[in-house]
């Protein structure tokens, strides 16, 4: 009786654990792409606080693209060889500190490296 109470738990552990994964893993997924549409919100007040150009703008957009797609299938191999958690965790601290230095940027130069950094995290 024991060791059916005792499988039982751990299946029910097991189970929980793969939907609390898949939650932070589509949260994970919704931020990176949450994270265009911000900045395409936010066009407007970046031309203006920042002095950026129509080039400027593309560049800042683009930036982020052009990196998240680089690095896409790359991540995927990088979580095979380091582990996913630990991958998974490094591409959210980098990401989540690059979005500071994107809210904190004080020119459009550091906007667009800030954002290409974001693009890698993501």
């Amino acid at each position: 009786m024991t060791t059916n109470l005792q499988s039982s738990t751990t299946q029910t552990e097991v189970r929980t654990g793969r939907w609390a994964a898949l939650t932070v893993l589509l949260v994970g997924q919704f931020m990176a792409l949450l994270d265009v549409t911000i900045v395409n919100v936010a066009m407007p007040t970046i031309r203006t606080d920042l002095h950026a150009s129509g080039a400027t703008l593309q560049l800042v957009v683009s930036m982020y693209t052009i990196s998240y797609a680089m690095l896409l299938i790359t991540g995927a191999r990088l979580g095979d060889l380091f582990g996913r958690r630990r991958t998974f965790l490094i591409g959210v601290s980098v990401f989540t500190a690059s979005s500071l230095l994107c809210g904190l940027a004080p020119d459009a130069v550091t906007l667009i490296a800030a954002r290409f950094t974001q693009g890698l995290g993501a």
